[in-house]
């Protein structure tokens, strides 16, 4: 429910934009206010400062999650900064967020979105991951005019421009106008940039615009690059921008059977070795999953038995479910299929078990123009093992599920 413009101003310049706004929000000796008190006094959870922000945070925060008691509980459980987009689940996301925020004190909770903006067509149909130039900017303030209706606030705390893939887009100087704007009229409180294609080159030029706040990068165990990301990630910190980590998991599961799980807990704790990362945004499916985030919360040590689990699936010659988005295979391809992006989709469909959402990912493409149903020999080498074609024709498979069906 939105409040007067006198009062929404007010909250807005009383949570402010530096090292006071983590006073505000976060009492001392406590990283976020709860609703119960002595929920509050009997748990103690390891929070870390999000750079120039000054918002202080736990260090697990939520990513999607579509069940409104979910959230909620999360939130009287501890959890302050939550990430959403206006592209999730056709807007709905959103949506149900404003209803959890209804009731709730504004200050009591951080809350970050992105717009859902065009993207570029790739040969074969489909979108690329890759935002491009292309895009008219005043689209980008409309599109948080729709959100803040959605979510029903005045304004947001984190504003990211995402699925940004190379130093020229994240320097692109009418998107950084565009946002610099919705700060100065108040519609966001910080900005920042999402990569998870060519991270370390779009981290790197985040640190230098002298615009961005903030940066959400894909970081965990099974990239090949990790330590790549880690270094632009440590130069970040260091220009001081807040850093949030997401694909954290890194596809959940093994195998594709689901036989094999990822130790969920070692791989969030893998990424949080890294003191230069703030907060994280796994994705929460159900109270177990929230009650294992819950326990890195309060202890990020990552054990020598956890760190055993983390290599399971190199000694069982598994390849995962994860995909870095590293575009190598895309030039192999004669078909010119926009592989990365039928990966991703995979990842949802048979690792996260959301077939939707990979029908989501992949936008107006159908089966038809999945070219590898017509290719009898796939020359594609993965960077991380993938057998690509019989993977994509999964996924074609699932385009030929009528939308309804789809869970």
């Amino acid at each position: 429910m939105k409040r007067d413009s006198l009062t929404s101003r007010r909250d807005f310049l009383r949570i402010g934009t530096t090292a006071i706004a983590g006073a505000a929000l976060f009492p001392s000796g406590a990283c976020a206010p709860q609703s119960n008190k002595k929920t509050q006094k009997d748990r103690k959870y390891v929070c870390r400062t999000l750079g120039r922000t000054g918002l202080r945070l736990p260090v697990v925060s939520m990513g999607s999650c579509y069940a409104i008691d979910l959230v909620r509980t999360a939130l009287e459980k501890g959890i302050v900064y939550i990430h959403t987009s206006s592209g999730y689940s056709e807007q709905n996301h959103e949506r149900l967020l404003g209803e959890v925020f209804r009731d709730r004190r504004r200050d009591s909770f951080v809350i970050a979105t992105s717009p859902d903006l065009p993207y570029p067509s790739g040969r074969r149909g489909g979108r690329s991951l890759g935002l491009g130039r292309d895009v008219n900017p005043e689209l980008i303030g409309e599109s948080i005019e729709g959100s803040l209706g959605r979510l029903g606030l005045d304004y947001v705390d984190i504003y990211y421009l995402c699925s940004i893939s190379s130093r020229d887009v994240t320097l692109f100087e009418p998107y950084m106008k565009a946002f610099e704007r919705l700060k100065k009229d108040r519609k966001t409180r910080f900005v920042g940039i999402g990569t998870h294609e060519n991270e370390p080159e779009v981290i790197r030029a985040a640190a230098e615009s002298g615009v961005w706040d903030v940066v959400l990068t894909a970081y965990n165990f099974r990239q090949s690059h990790r330590e790549e990301v880690r270094s632009a990630i440590h130069e970040a910190a260091k220009a001081g921008l807040g850093v949030v980590a997401m694909k954290t998991q890194a596809g959940v599961y093994w195998d594709r059977g689901r036989a094999e799980k990822i130790n969920m807990k070692a791989a969030l704790k893998w990424v949080l070795q890294d003191k230069n990362v703030h907060t994280t945004i796994p994705a929460f499916s159900n109270y177990d999953e929230m009650e294992e985030d819950l326990a890195v919360m309060a202890d990020p040590t990552l054990t020598p038995e956890e760190k055993r689990d983390l290599e399971l699936g190199e000694e069982l010659g598994f390849s995962g479910h994860y995909c870095q988005q590293c575009r190598r295979c895309v030039a192999q391809c004669p078909e010119g299929m926009d592989i990365p992006t039928l990966m991703r989709s995979y990842m949802y469909a048979f690792g996260h078990r959301r077939p939707k959402k990979a029908r989501d990912t992949l936008r107006s493409w159908t089966s038809s123009q999945i070219g590898c149903k017509s290719c009898t020999m796939c020359e594609v080498t993965c960077s991380l093992g993938f057998d690509v074609r019989s993977r994509a024709l999964d996924i074609a498979r699932i385009l030929e599920v009528p939308e309804e069906f789809l869970g």
